[in-house]
């Protein structure tokens, strides 16, 4: 298995909805050839970013198989498939795998808060019922616990398809140590754009991105500079993006960044509740100055296209 496949910038993609609530699949295929067009490495559906726990379940299944079909082999598809329920997840990740999808990403329980022992035999489940790549997503932040150090190993050991981890713990010290104690193709991705360098600096590969959606090729260019241990380069465009990233989150994801693709026109302006628009015109404010600075600089100009 090339693992290499999943080194660099994998979108998490949003999902678009029209201004009467369905899934919007023309802009969902518009938005993967703005991507693909743009440099990213490859497409995560379905996540958190991609408002997952809002989606029925056919809605679930459908997005992830236009997403393998319309991409047709373009990059990998990694399709967001995990759950509070061991049996959900099995069935989301046997979906993905077929219809194609390149790999699953398995979000902690969130919720009902295992011990590590639940977490280790969880993953474990869902590993042996399927073929392809596992991720697993590691965000305690969103679900309540944190797959520790010891138990990630573990499933890395004993289970040869959970091949990789996107770490959105927040903790650089953690994901060093997870880099140092996994096995040598374990592969490490940054789940926060703003911790993406610091993290190939440690030994990462790369991020699964939500500043790509819109942004995908300043991202793609930082990351692959960075792997290429052109460090300074990548840190510049890092400076240019900070704001950005920052503004990202200063309402719950993905708020932020759904509203800056609305804004050019990507997509509607439109979420599933508990989801909404901006709680604050102040926010809102934030995330225009910041994206209207970005529009001064020209390497930019192809993201502004649609409007």
């Amino acid at each position: 298995m090339d693992m290499s496949r999943f080194n660099g910038v994998h979108t998490a993609l949003v999902t678009p909805f029209t201004e009467k609530d369905n899934l919007d699949t023309d802009a969902l295929k518009a938005l993967i050839d703005y991507q693909i067009e743009n440099g990213v490495s490859g497409l995560v559906p379905c996540g958190t970013t991609g408002e997952s726990p809002t989606l029925s379940h056919d809605e679930h299944d459908r997005v992830i198989q236009l997403t393998v079909e319309y991409t047709n082999n373009r990059v990998p598809v990694i399709a967001g498939t995990g759950s509070n329920a061991t049996s959900e997840a099995i069935r989301l990740s046997k979906h993905a795998q077929c219809v194609g999808a390149d790999a699953v990403l398995l979000v902690n329980p969130y919720y009902n808060k295992p011990t590590q022992k639940g977490l280790y035999l969880h993953f474990k489940a869902i590993a042996d019922s399927v073929d392809i790549p596992c991720i697993v997503y590691n965000i305690k932040g969103r679900t309540g616990v944190n797959v520790e150090t010891e138990t990630l190993v573990a499933l890395a050991n004993d289970c040869e398809n959970i091949v990789a981890v996107k770490e959105a713990s927040g903790n650089i010290v953690q994901m060093e140590d997870v880099v140092n104690r996994s096995p040598s193709d374990f592969i490490v991705l940054s789940g926060d754009d703003n911790m993406s360098l610091d993290l190939i600096e440690k030994g990462g590969k790369g991020v699964i991105s939500v500043a790509s959606n819109l942004f995908p090729r300043q991202m793609s260019q930082m990351v692959d500079l960075a792997l290429n241990n052109k460090m300074a380069e990548a840190r510049e465009i890092e400076k240019t993006l900070s704001s950005f990233f920052q503004t990202c989150f200063v309402e719950t994801n993905p708020i932020p960044i759904k509203t800056a693709l609305a804004r050019y026109g990507y997509c509607h302006e439109s979420f599933r509740l508990p989801m909404c628009p901006f709680s604050s015109d102040e926010n809102r404010a934030q995330l225009y100055s910041v994206l209207d600075e970005l529009r001064k600089n020209p390497s930019f100009d192809y993201c502004w296209a649609r409007r």
